[in-house]
């Protein structure tokens, strides 16, 4: 009855905007980077919802405007499509034929698994049939022998981690977002997360992708081999491709084991040159035990334990270093990190520091620096970064910017992955402002290019970053991936106004 009542409600409004920009939930952005124009796409019809629900049922097919609320804005509420229509299939063979036929009619569509991304990529610009695949939550297999985990596109990490750990294995990812997260969503994102530094990255660690592409035929690459050196890599092309050339439908991903000793220090110094020390320190002393060095500043502690009520274990300090190791033998890792902390706490590079070694207190600290994202977001209006650099030039940025926009804006933060130099730039303003964001953009992307470093780390371009592109990628890289595109996906209907920019 319900999808009957949202089908009257689409026929009487057909009408569709064909030149707006994105809107905001704040105030709209103005900036001419935001600025685009609805595609040639074909306009949903009574007809192909008729059809959808043959391919997935009546109860998968959601039209209803409330329903679609939560799916039309992006998590940090910034970015809000205009989808009337969301399908959620179950299997491989159901999002082949919705392709199919949506490339038939021309339909654009969104690809959304669980739409925790920060640069606008899970969710639709006009209206774009949302491709949902919560539904799409099997894991098929996990072989404790060779640790290779098996699963569907829309297995949450959280989920697959409980299972894994029954097996003595775990991800090779973490992130802060693993609670609601799609494999399949980190996958088409090429997500980064806590424990790059020992895991590496996505690009070595998926063994196969099975992905459909936008005719509906299914691209099966879905091997679970360590080594497999015939021809061209096809399944590298989707790793990180945002959904512009295939959905992703199902993965297989190499697991580490479960480390059977894990330990969190949390060190309190009192300038960024001392947080390198210390990560030269880490490198130094604990080696192949190392798994995560991350790094905050004081404003970024004073968000977190002032707006998340959260508590600071240690004395106040301009920065904060997060130190996890992990291994197999606890009186092997407790020695080796003793000494570490001997050493640079006798040395007077760490003024401050707290050991934890049960769950309970590691889970706080680590809490200190997952939730950092959320806490900005009750700082003010919140412009986010997410760049690559330099080590010793990550914080350079943060200062630079500081200088930039002193007396504009209320806050400018760093913190992030330390050991991969993966910087996460927080700026905050009362509320959104042209001026404001003209004075922001282009100008962090312009430091991050003299700097050799890359304007996106690990969240992707999406929709907000892909006009800039060009200030990390050579104008030759740019036009092979819209040739890789043009090949892939001819008629544009995947993911449009995402990823590639259109001034090239």
């Amino acid at each position: 009855m319900r999808l009957l009542q949202a089908l009257s409600k689409f026929a009487a409004s057909k009408s569709l905007i064909r030149n707006v920009r994105a809107a905001f939930s704040q105030t709209p952005l103005t900036s001419d980077t935001y600025k685009v124009e609805r595609g040639n796409y074909g306009e949903i019809a009574s007809e192909d919802i008729s059809i959808f629900s043959d391919i997935v049922g009546c109860s998968h097919v959601v039209a209803d405007p409330s329903d679609l609320e939560g799916n039309n804005i992006d998590w940090l509420k910034t970015v809000r499509g205009q989808s009337k229509l969301m399908v959620k299939p179950k299997s491989t063979k159901e999002v082949s034929e919705i392709l199919k036929h949506c490339n038939e009619r021309n339909l654009a569509v969104c690809p959304q698994g669980g739409n925790t991304g920060l640069v606008g990529g899970s969710v639709p610009v006009f209206d774009e049939v949302i491709l949902s695949t919560q539904r799409m939550n099997k894991i098929i297999s996990i072989d404790p022998i060779s640790g290779v985990l098996v699963c569907q596109a829309g297995c949450i990490l959280e989920t697959a981690n409980k299972e894994l750990a029954g097996h003595g294995l775990i991800a090779p990812l973490d992130l802060g977002a693993k609670g609601s997260c799609h494999l399949g969503g980190n996958i088409s994102t090429n997500a980064g997360g806590l424990r790059l530094l020992r895991y590496g990255s996505l690009r070595g660690t998926v063994l196969g992708v099975e992905a459909v592409l936008s005719d509906g035929k299914v691209l099966d690459c879905l091997s679970t081999l360590r080594k497999d050196n015939t021809g061209y890599d096809l399944k590298q092309l989707m790793i990180g491709s945002e959904g512009t050339l295939g959905v992703v439908t199902a993965l297989s991903i190499l697991c580490p084991q479960k480390p059977a000793s894990v330990n969190v220090a949390f060190l309190g110094v009192e300038s960024f040159e001392k947080v390198l020390k210390i990560q030269q320190c880490a490198r130094k002393d604990l080696g192949e035990i190392l798994s995560a060095v991350e790094f905050m500043d004081s404003e970024c502690m004073r968000n977190v334990t002032h707006h998340l009520n959260m508590t600071n274990p240690i004395a106040d300090c301009p920065f904060y270093i997060l130190i996890e190791t992990s291994g197999s033998n606890a009186s092997h890792d407790e020695e080796k990190l003793g000494r570490f902390l001997e050493e640079v706490m006798d040395a007077g590079i760490a003024d401050d520091g707290t050991l934890a070694t049960d769950y309970t207190k590691m889970e706080a600290i680590w809490g200190l620096r997952e939730r950092m994202a959320e806490a900005m977001l009750h700082d003010g209006y919140n412009f986010k970064y997410d760049f690559s650099l330099p080590t010793d030039k990550m914080y350079d940025l943060v200062r630079a910017s500081r200088e930039h926009l002193k007396g504009i804006c209320k806050s400018v933060v760093g913190y992030g992955h330390l050991g991969d130099g993966n910087l996460h730039l927080n700026i905050t303003c009362e509320k959104y402002s042209r001026d404001i964001h003209s004075a922001v953009e282009p100008f962090v992307y312009e430091w991050t290019s003299r700097h050799k470093g890359s304007v996106s780390a690990e969240h992707g371009l999406g929709f907000k970053k892909r006009q800039y592109m060009a200030y990390t990628k050579s104008k030759e890289e740019i036009m092979m991936m819209k040739k890789i595109k043009q090949l892939f996906d001819p008629k544009g209907i995947l993911n449009p106004y995402k990823m590639l920019p259109d001034n090239f």
